[in-house]
């Protein structure tokens, strides 16, 4: 531990979660062989288990890596935040040129390791995962638009087709045809299950979870999947085997009380901010809660808590991404796609 820091008052500071010492100082959790700021709002570890560093670095040199809910990298010097989003506005503008790391971290004037390591604190993604985001988002719209395929692929700067087909499976949720083509030719095996929550429609191809939602009836869950997927090829089952198999029973243990954390494939189409407000949604523990705003601080915007609310309604896999961990900061337990009722018995499972 750092001389220069007073163990004490550091450890007052952190069971205070007190926010005024962030930048001042972080702490280490030997047992999670993480770090993170003063105000972290993960469970406080017991002190035997805590180190006080001065700084990130010293933190790093023990072996600790930066915690990804509080994210304390973009605390570490003043005006972090600031230069990053002005690089991410630069991709979004350039996003079809050439955009080498070097020069990317040349103009937040960090070092390229250093910069990778801030970018992904602040936004959530790697430089190169946030560029790809992008382009994505780009090559969606001009699927939707009267371009052929090819010209889409090569405006949204993507140096050939097969790049994009590779990445298909984790960034569009199907091939750039299937997209624009509404998911036509594409297979989506679905069944209705019974849960103490209600019906839920589950829907999957063969790369992972594309449909995760509660219903009043199977025909208005079917109804749901067809608006989602108009042109896609939908087979109702009344057993599923295979990973589809595994995937039901994960869900149906975790909602009948199991409580544990769901790591499922997803099949799921997202902007570049669904998916960094998504990600984080799936680091929060079961039975906790978080507030719009404190997501937004989370993923590096927090002053974007109104669009954090606008990414957890457009949710479409509820429980595998837990929007109904995200609360209004005044503690009431707000709205929630399916229900209100339902969010309130779901946090009281988990915390059950």
């Amino acid at each position: 531990m750092t001389t220069q820091l007073n163990a004490d008052e550091c450890w007052r500071a952190v069971q205070r979660r007190d926010a005024s010492r962030d930048g001042q100082f972080v702490y280490g959790v030997v047992t999670t062989g993480v770090f993170c700021r003063p105000s972290c709002p993960g469970r406080t570890a017991l002190r035997r288990n805590i180190r006080f560093y001065a700084t990130p670095a010293d933190a790093e040199r023990d072996g600790l890596r930066a915690c990804l809910r509080c994210r304390p990298l973009a605390e570490a010097a003043p005006g972090n935040s600031a230069r990053i989003h002005q690089v991410c506005r630069y991709i979004e503008q350039h996003s079809a040129d050439r955009l080498p790391l070097r020069e990317l971290s040349g103009m937040a004037g960090l070092s390229p390791f250093h910069f990778q390591r801030v970018f992904r604190s602040i936004v959530g993604l790697t430089p190169r995962q946030y560029v790809e985001a992008v382009r994505m988002r780009n090559l969606k719209t001009g699927l939707r638009q009267a371009h052929g395929v090819a010209d889409a692929v090569y405006e949204a700067g993507f140096g050939s087709s097969s790049r994009v087909y590779e990445r298909a499976d984790t960034r569009l949720g199907m091939t750039p045809c299937e997209y624009r083509a509404g998911g036509r030719d594409l297979s989506i095996t679905c069944v209705t299950v019974k849960t103490p929550h209600g019906l839920l429609g589950i829907g999957a191809t063969d790369r992972g979870l594309c449909f995760v939602q509660f219903g009043e009836s199977r025909e208005k869950l079917m109804d749901a999947l067809r608006r989602e997927y108009p042109e896609a090829a939908i087979d109702e089952v009344r057993s599923v085997k295979g990973d589809l198999e595994e995937w039901v029973k994960a869900l149906q243990n975790h909602l009948a009380g199991a409580g544990s954390q769901l790591d499922l494939p997803l099949d799921i189409r997202a902007t570049a901010f669904q998916m960094r407000v998504w990600r984080y949604l799936q680091t929060i523990p079961p039975g906790e809660t978080r507030s719009y705003a404190e997501v937004a601080r989370g993923i590096g915007r927090p002053g974007a808590a109104r669009a954090v609310a606008q990414a957890c309604a457009g949710n479409t896999d509820a429980v595998v991404i837990p929007c109904h961990r995200v609360i209004r900061g005044n503690g009431a337990i707000g709205g929630y796609r399916w229900g209100v009722a339902r969010k309130e018995a779901l946090l009281a499972a988990e915390r059950g």
